[in-house]
């Protein structure tokens, strides 16, 4: 997914539009190396030592990677997938952009 999300940013850079990821490296020394190496410039979280079983995935009921929300400019979930769904995400981002004009 990293290489369409990074496309996505890329499209929306002047639109509001934001990504936040979550990274589930049980290592947090790992992560700005694996970031910076794999182009990652958006907000990406340490899930903590327990990987894909700490508390970022717990609270918000991750069942497997990657999972994706779209979330409104509300904090309302518009949208979530257990995988990627590359067609579905990028209809729903398009369909929440053009509700604000």
């Amino acid at each position: 997914m990293i290489p369409h999300e990074r496309s996505l940013v890329e499209k929306h850079a002047d639109e509001p539009f934001a990504i936040v990821g979550v990274n589930s490296d049980k290592e947090r020394e790992k992560i700005a190396a694996a970031c910076e190496k794999q182009g990652i410039s958006w907000p990406s979280f340490w899930n903590g030592p327990d990987g894909s079983r700490g508390p970022i995935s717990s609270t918000w009921e991750v069942e497997g990677w990657p999972t994706l929300y779209i979330l409104d400019g509300k904090g309302v979930i518009r949208y979530k997938s257990v995988g990627a769904n590359v067609p579905e995400i990028d209809q729903t981002i398009e369909k929440l952009l053009s509700e604000l004009q």
